[in-house]
């Protein structure tokens, strides 16, 4: 049995991917490692620090320690810091939409360079997200747009329990969005807006849970 490490900088990032595990590969342990100050400090400094990222690779070792056989990091906005976290162990290390930006970046565009909508709740994951997007495209040599759009007070209607309201505004977001190929949805809290999300748009929405589950899936059998 594979021993998954979900490594998370928010507690609205724990249900998210065990729903998707649940449904995805319910075969799969799951050790859930939660340090929610991360995203608070990281709110408050306006930027990744290197004590932020010597945290992560701490928690990449206590996973090893507490013997995972693979992490995944749920946290869109400390992409550099995942990077190093990855080189600090020999496990094989996920990060939170990679697979997510794979699924986006193999999309046909309809007609010249690739247009992506890329959709937050949490406002630091933008710039992060939209830059390891782009790094990704130019490797493969793919033309892209990349169309951002923040949702202010969102992640605060989910911390109270009104998850009605959350997607709502999602959605409502998504349905704003100029003409795109593909839109993401960034942050794994907003997997279940998700559904309503798709119902504003003819363009296909991808959450990040279900594809990190499919890929890790396929990397840990294949193994």
């Amino acid at each position: 049995m594979t021993r998954v490490a979900l490594i998370h900088a928010t507690a609205l990032a724990v249900l998210p991917i065990a729903s998707a595990f649940e449904r995805l590969w319910p075969e799969a342990q799951l050790q859930n490692i939660l340090d929610d100050s991360l995203s608070l400090d990281r709110a408050r400094d306006g930027q990744l620090t290197p004590a932020m990222t010597q945290r992560f690779v701490d928690l990449s070792h206590y996973a090893r320690e507490c013997g995972c056989d693979t992490l995944l990091f749920t946290c869109s906005a400390f992409g550099p810091a995942i990077d190093v976290a990855a080189g600090a162990t020999p496990l094989p290390t996920f990060k939170p939409n990679q697979a997510m930006f794979d699924m986006a970046l193999a999309t046909q565009p309809r007609q010249g360079a690739l247009q992506v909508g890329l959709v937050a709740t949490f406002a630091p994951s933008i710039a992060s997200m939209q830059q390891e997007l782009e790094q990704m495209a130019q490797t493969l040599g793919i033309p892209l747009q990349v169309h951002t759009a923040h949702v202010p007070e969102a992640m605060d209607d989910l911390n109270h329990g009104h998850a009605d309201l959350h997607h709502q505004k999602i959605a409502t977001v998504v349905g704003k969005l100029p003409a795109c190929d593909v839109i993401l949805l960034a942050q794994f809290s907003m997997a279940a807006a998700g559904p309503l999300a798709q119902r504003q748009t003819a363009t296909p929405v991808l959450s990040s849970p279900d594809c990190a589950v499919l890929a890790l899936r396929q990397r840990m059998i294949n193994v």
